[in-house]
C-alpha cells in the first residue's frame, strides 16, 4: 500500500518561500521512513503535491485537481490558540479522515522548536495518524492525572515506554509538583523524559489501538519487500481561475426553469465569481453552441456576459455534444483543460449515450461541478462529480427556496485568503399577499461589495431597505431587469455594521413568490470574515446508518461559539427536515466548542438531498476558544545526566475571546444520496451516550450526561440501565455483569438536555474505592444504544502527605516519537472502540493509497 497527499502553502510562506518548499521535503522524506517503520513495512508516502500561491513568481506545473480546500496538509499563519503548534482539524469520529493538517512556516523554519516537539519526521506521523485514522490524542491537557485502583497517581497516557520525572516549573527552575485539594498534581505539573532513552520503544512507536483502526481504514495483506524509494514531490501552482457554465436549454427547461437558470447564473458572474478569472459559456440541446468564449472578469465584462445568457429552450438533451464543447472553450487559454472548473447543469436523462464521453470526461482534468435540477435529471452527475473532485447539487425549480440561487453562489474557489471570497448572508423566500419584511445584521467583518437580489414571481414589489444610520434605498435606487424579474442593489462602499431592515410590499391583490439574496464581502483585507462551512459525514448512504451534518463556523480557523445554527434537509421528492445543530461534544458532536456544530440526520428516506446551513442572529456569540485537540506534544524540557534542561517556554495561548455580536451567514454543502432498499425500514435505537460523568461526594455518586433520544438524538428514552464495578474489565467487556442501579426515580428528558442522577451504592464505599459506570438507554421497541463511555471515581480522604506521582516504573508516552492512541485514556471517561465499515470521503481517486 502506498500513500499520497496534496500539501497546501499560503501567501505567509512567501517571505522564505524556498527554504519552506525545502523543509516541507525533507519533513515528509523522514515522516516516510518512519512511518514505514511503525506500520511494519506496509505503508510509505508515495506522491506528495506541494501547492504553491497563485501569486509566486517562478515556473510550476500546473495544478490538476488539487486546490487549497482539499488539501491535506496547509502550511498557514499560526492559529491563536496553537501557535507553532502543529494540529489536526478533526471533525469526525474514530476511525474516519480528518480535514487537514495545520503546520507554521515557523514551525518548518525554526530550528529551536525541535527540542520542544521533536525531529520534524515523528511530528508528521503523529498528525498523520489523526488525519488518516481519526485517532484523538493519547494524552489530556485538561485532566493530565487520576487516582489508579491501588491509590497511585497515574497520568493520563497511552503507554508507559519512557522513562522521566515529574516536576513544576517556577520561575524558570524545577520544583516538586505541588498538589491540589484532591490530592492530585496541580495541571502545572509536567514531565521530563530522559534525554538518553533506553527502550526499544524510542525505535518503535505504533500504538496497539492505532494499528487496529488503520488495518480497519486499510486492508494491508503483504509486506512491502523492498525498500520504497523517497516520495515524489511535484510542486504545482494554480493561477487565474478558469471556468465554464455549460447550460441545458432542451425544450424540458422551458417555462420557469430557463428563467430560473437565468436568475442564479447572473447572480454568480455578477457577484460570485472572482475578478481576474476567466469565464466561457455554452448552451447545449440537440447540438451545442459557444454563447462566449473565455472573457476575462474585469470591467463591464460581468455585464456583457450575463447579457448572453441563454433565454430559450428548445430540442434535445446531447449531453456529450455540451461537454466536448465546453472542454474546447477551457482550451482557449493554454490548450488544456487541466485544472479548469466546470458548472454542467441538467434537468434531465441524456439523449444521447452519456457514458461515451464520460471516461474523457474525467480524464480532461478539470474539476466538474454538476446541478440536477429537477427529479428527471441523470445520476451520472453525481459519478461525474465525484470522480473529478467536484461538486454535486440538487436545485429544485421552485422560486421560494431559492435553491438553485444557492448552489451557483457555491461555487467559490479559495487559495486560502478568505478576504477575496463572497459570502452569502442571506437566502430565503416567501409567498405574500402583502409584507415580505426582515432585519439582516452586517457584521463588521463584511460589508464591501454588499448585494441585495430580489427575485419576484410576477410583477415588481414596492422596495423599502433601511441602513443602521436611517438611511433609505428604494427600487429607484436599485436595478430592475424586467425580463429576469429581479431587483439589484449594490451598496456603495463599506455598508454600514448593524441592522439592516427590509420591507417588500406585494402590489398585486394575490400571493407571488418573493426571494431575497444578500451577499457581501470582507470589510477589511487584514480582517478575515466569519465563515460557514456545510457538509455531510458522507455524500452517499443505503440507510444502514445514520448520517451525520456538520458546520463549521469559524473566523481565521478561530472558533465561534454560542452560535444557533439550522440545517435545512430536503430531497428531491419533497421531503424536508430542520435540524437544529450543536456544538455541545455529545451524540454526534465530537469535540465540544470547537466551533463544529453537528447533528444525526436519522430520518433516512431514499432521495437526492440539498443541504442548506443558516447561521441565525442571536447575541452571545463568541470568537475564540482555548480548546485545543489532535495537536502535536509539546514537551517542557528533558533530563541530561540527572539534571533538567528546559525547552523555551510555550507561548501562551492568545485567543482573546470577543463578542462576535449579531451576524448571519448561509451556506450551501454538497448534495447526497440516500438509496434505502425497498421494504427496509430505517429505525435507530438511541445515541451513545459519550459524555458521561461522576463524581463522589462523601458516599453519594452523582452522575451527569446529555441526554441521547429515541432515534439517535431526537424524541425521548424509554429508560437508562445504568450500571457499576470496582473492575475496570467487567463494565468494559462484560456491561450485563456489573451491579445495577435503581432508576425507577429517574424520568429521561428530551434529547439533547442535561441529565443529572445521585444515588448512595448499596455497598459500604472505602478509603481508596475506585468505582467505574457506565449507562445504556433503551427506546420504546426496546432497541438498546452502545454502551456509553465509562466515567470513574475514587474515594479518597487525604492524608496528611500525598501519593507520589507513579514514577519508576513510570516510562510516561508523552513524546514526539509515537503515534496517538485510538481514544484517550481519561482520568473520568476511558472510552473504546467501535468496528464499523469505513469508507472515503469521496470515490476513490485516481492515485491510490492511504
Amino acid at each position: 500500500v502506498q500513500s499520497c497527499c496534496h500539501l497546501s502553502l499560503v501567501d505567509e510562506c512567501h517571505m522564505d518561500k524556498k527554504r519552506n518548499i525545502i523543509h516541507c521535503l525533507a519533513m515528509i522524506t523522514s515522516g516516510s521512513e518512519y512511518l514505514l517503520m511503525a506500520m511494519d513495512n506496509k505503508v510509505f508516502i508515495k506522491d506528495v503535491k506541494i501547492l504553491v500561491p497563485p501569486n509566486w513568481s517562478g515556473s510550476y506545473e500546473k495544478a490538476r485537481r488539487e486546490t487549497y480546500d482539499k488539501a491535506n496538509i496547509i502550511i498557514d499563519s499560526p492559529h491563536p490558540a496553537y501557535r507553532d503548534e502543529p494540529y489536526v482539524k478533526q471533525m469526525k469520529g474514530c476511525g474516519e479522515e480528518s480535514e487537514y493538517i495545520h503546520f507554521t512556516p515557523n514551525f518548518l523554519l525554526n530550528d529551536n522548536l525541535l527540542n520542544a516537539y521533536g525531529p520534524r519526521g515523528k511530528v508528521f506521523v503523529h498528525e498523520w495518524a489523526h488525519l488518516r485514522w481519526g485517532v484523538f490524542d493519547e494524552y489530556n491537557e485538561k485532566e493530565p492525572f487520576y487516582f489508579s485502583q491501588n491509590q497511585q497517581i497515574q497520568p493520563t497516557r497511552c503507554s508507559t515506554q519512557v522513562s522521566g520525572h515529574w516536576f513544576e516549573i517556577i520561575n524558570g527552575h524545577a520544583t516538586l509538583c505541588r498538589y491540589d485539594d484532591t490530592w492530585l498534581p496541580t495541571k502545572e505539573c509536567q514531565f521530563f523524559p530522559d534525554k538518553d532513552q533506553k527502550t526499544s520503544h524510542k525505535q518503535k512507536s505504533l500504538s496497539i489501538l492505532t494499528w487496529d483502526v488503520s488495518r480497519i481504514y486499510f486492508r494491508w495483506d503483504h509486506n512491502i519487500e523492498s525498500a520504497p524509494p523517497a516520495p515524489k514531490f511535484t510542486v504545482i501552482q494554480r493561477r487565474s481561475r478558469v471556468v465554464c457554465l455549460i447550460l441545458d436549454v432542451s425544450g424540458s427547461m422551458q417555462g420557469q426553469r430557463i428563467l430560473r437558470l437565468q436568475q442564479a447564473a447572473t447572480i454568480f458572474l455578477r457577484e460570485i465569481v472572482e475578478e481576474g478569472a476567466y469565464v466561457g459559456i455554452v448552451k447545449f440541446s440537440t447540438s451545442a453552441d459557444i454563447i462566449s468564449s473565455l472573457t476575462k472578469i474585469e470591467g463591464y465584462a460581468r455585464e456583457s456576459l450575463i447579457s448572453k445568457l441563454p433565454d430559450t429552450a428548445s430540442g434535445s438533451t446531447n449531453m456529450c455534444t455540451g461537454l466536448k464543447l465546453g472542454f474546447e472553450v477551457l482550451q482557449q487559454d493554454d490548450k488544456s483543460a487541466v485544472g479548469d472548473d466546470v458548472i454542467f447543469l441538467t434537468d434531465g436523462e441524456a439523449t444521447d449515450d452519456i457514458q461515451s464521453c464520460l471516461k474523457s470526461a474525467v480524464n480532461s482534468g478539470a474539476i466538474i461541478n454538476t446541478i440536477a435540477m429537477g427529479l428527471s435529471a441523470s445520476n451520472v452527475l453525481v459519478t461525474m462529480a465525484n470522480q473529478t473532485d467536484g461538486k454535486f447539487i440538487v436545485a429544485d425549480e421552485n422560486l421560494i427556496s431559492n435553491q438553485l440561487v444557492d448552489a451557483f453562489s457555491s461555487f467559490t474557489m479559495s487559495d486560502g485568503d478568505l478576504t477575496k471570497l463572497t459570502i452569502q448572508l442571506v437566502s430565503t423566500g416567501s409567498s405574500t399577499t402583502g409584507w415580505f419584511n426582515g432585519t439582516v445584521p452586517i457584521d463588521r467583518t463584511v460589508g464591501n461589495s454588499t448585494t441585495f437580489t430580489i427575485i419576484y414571481e410576477r410583477s415588481a414589489p414596492t422596495v423599502s431597505i433601511h441602513a443602521p444610520s436611517g438611511s433609505a434605498y428604494d427600487q429607484t435606487r436599485m436595478t430592475h431587469n424586467a425580463a429576469t424579474k429581479t431587483l439589484t442593489l449594490n451598496i456603495p462602499g463599506t455598508a454600514e455594521p448593524g441592522d439592516w431592515r427590509y420591507s417588500f410590499f406585494n402590489t398585486e391583490s394575490t400571493a407571488q413568490a418573493m426571494t431575497l439574496t444578500i451577499t457581501s464581502r470582507a470589510a477589511r483585507d487584514d480582517v478575515p470574515p466569519v465563515m460557514v462551512k456545510a457538509q455531510m459525514n458522507q455524500l452517499a448512504s443505503d440507510g444502514s446508518k445514520p448520517m451525520v451534518v456538520f458546520a463549521e463556523v469559524s473566523q481565521n480557523h478561530v472558533p465561534v461559539l454560542g452560535a444557533k445554527v439550522m440545517a435545512t434537509l430536503q430531497s428531491d421528492t419533497g421531503y424536508s427536515e430542520d435540524l437544529f445543530l450543536l456544538d455541545n461534544g455529545a451524540g454526534a458532536d465530537n469535540f465540544k466548542n470547537d466551533g463544529i456544530y453537528s447533528r444525526y440526520f436519522a430520518k433516512l428516506i431514499s432521495g437526492r438531498y440539498s443541504l442548506k446551513v443558516r447561521v441565525i442572529p442571536q447575541e452571545g456569540a463568541i470568537r475564540g476558544s482555548h480548546n485545543r485537540n489532535s495537536g502535536a506534544l509539546y514537551v517542557p524540557g528533558y533530563i541530561v545526566d540527572g539534571k533538567v534542561q528546559l525547552n523555551p517556554q510555550k507561548p501562551p495561548v492568545s485567543v482573546q475571546s470577543a463578542d462576535v455580536g449579531r451576524f448571519i451567514r448561509t451556506a450551501t454543502g454538497e448534495s447526497f444520496v440516500v438509496n434505502v432498499p425497498k421494504g427496509v425500514t430505517t429505525k435507530f435505537p438511541p445515541a451513545k451516550i459519550t459524555d458521561l460523568r461522576a463524581k463522589i461526594q462523601v458516599d453519594t455518586i452523582f452522575l451527569s450526561w446529555t441526554a441521547p433520544g429515541e432515534d439517535f438524538d431526537f424524541g425521548t428514552v424509554e429508560s437508562y440501565d445504568i450500571r457499576w464495578s470496582k473492575h475496570l474489565k467487567t463494565i468494559l467487556y462484560n456491561f450485563r455483569n456489573a451491579t445495577p442501579v435503581n432508576t425507577s426515580a429517574l424520568h429521561p428528558q428530551e434529547a439533547t438536555l442535561d441529565e443529572q442522577f445521585s444515588f448512595l451504592p448499596e455497598v459500604a464505599i472505602k478509603n481508596g474505592t475506585t468505582l467505574f459506570f457506565a449507562i445504556q438507554s433503551q427506546d420504546k421497541q426496546a432497541l438498546k444504544s452502545e454502551v456509553s463511555n465509562i466515567a470513574q471515581v475514587t474515594k479518597f480522604v487525604p492524608s496528611p502527605k500525598p501519593p507520589e506521582i507513579s514514577e519508576p516504573p513510570l516510562k510516561l508516552i508523552i513524546s514526539i516519537v509515537t503515534i496517538a492512541c485510538a481514544v484517550a485514556i481519561l482520568a473520568c471517561i476511558i472510552a473504546t472502540i467501535t468496528v464499523w465499515a469505513l469508507k472515503r470521503k469521496k470515490a476513490v481517486k485516481e492515485s491510490g493509497g492511504a
